[in-house]
């Protein structure tokens, strides 16, 4: 019996669906490719037409990936980056060494990103391909092969297997000290629920039996600073980042419960190109300061 010729999968489906999923927008990914929404819409109509399968969650808000979407997402981050590698190889330069990165939204972006321009100076053969998310995404997608290298923040044992390790203090970062220890409902100031500092917080203070609301939720640091700035309400992050940022910071009071230090780690995947992800570990450790 002679078999039926193999489907193949256009690679510009493949990147419109990679777009989409690191932007979490249709919007923003039909504007960065430089083609309408209902074009990307028709794209991944026809790709999933193609896998006979839903990609997209329909029930959950902004773009969620269905079980089956996170495992084509995954094999074609792997695909794309072959495919490219062997179009450079075609072209007759040198073999283009991709590193795709992962770091914790918000922390660490202008030291890493400044990292990063000076490796990638010393090292001309390489090509960055970087992704800021929750650390929980960060650590599975890690797991799963989407990453080469990743810096994460956790509290658990996920740690035991991190390259580099440090303690990163945790406080209440405020506009001022009155609203530090006013008493009325802790007015949080925080990214969403996958925010391992807003749920270290909030269960710190159900813990400590203090009441509170979520004054504001942001998508960016910035904006969070500008909100506490503003006195919309507390802020609890890194010691050091709301110290930075010029904002009354404490650790606990008698109004506050301490917010528990979380556990910086730069996280490395098995391959052949572990060497330099060790260098490239190195250098990230110290800018971020472990």
């Amino acid at each position: 019996m002679t078999p039926s010729p193999a489907m193949n999968i256009p690679t510009e489906l493949l990147r419109t669906l990679l777009v989409v999923v690191d932007l979490r927008s249709f919007t923003k990914a039909a504007q960065m490719l430089g083609v309408t929404q209902p074009a990307v819409s028709a794209q991944l109509k026809r790709l999933q037409l193609l896998l006979g399968g839903e990609l997209f969650d329909k029930s959950a808000p902004g773009v969620t990936l269905t079980q089956r979407g996170e495992v084509v997402v995954n094999y074609a981050r792997r695909l794309l980056s072959i495919n490219d590698q062997i179009l450079d190889l075609a072209a007759g330069g040198p073999v283009i060494n991709r590193v795709r990165i992962g770091f914790p939204q918000d922390f660490f972006a202008s030291a890493i990103f400044q990292l990063l321009t000076e490796f990638r100076n010393s090292h001309p053969d390489l090509r960055f391909q970087v992704c800021a998310d929750f650390s929980d995404n960060l650590l599975r997608d890690l797991r799963r092969g989407e990453y080469d290298l990743v810096v994460a923040l956790t509290v658990g044992p996920e740690t035991v297997s991190a390259y580099h390790s440090w303690i990163e203090e945790s406080g209440w970062g405020a506009a001022s000290d009155e609203l530090l220890e006013a008493d009325d409902p802790v007015p949080l100031v925080g990214l969403g629920e996958n925010s391992l500092s807003r749920r270290l917080a909030s269960a710190a203070l159900e813990q400590f039996g203090r009441k509170y609301e979520i004054a504001y939720q942001g998508k960016s640091f910035i904006g969070l600073v500008t909100a506490v700035k503003a006195g919309v309400g507390i802020l609890p992050w890194s010691r050091r980042m709301l110290a930075a940022q010029g904002l009354a910071v404490c650790e606990s009071s008698s109004k506050l419960p301490k917010v528990p230090n979380i556990v910086g780690g730069v996280y490395l995947s098995e391959g052949p190109n572990k060497a330099l992800l060790a260098d490239l570990a190195d250098e990230i450790g110290t800018a971020v300061g472990w």
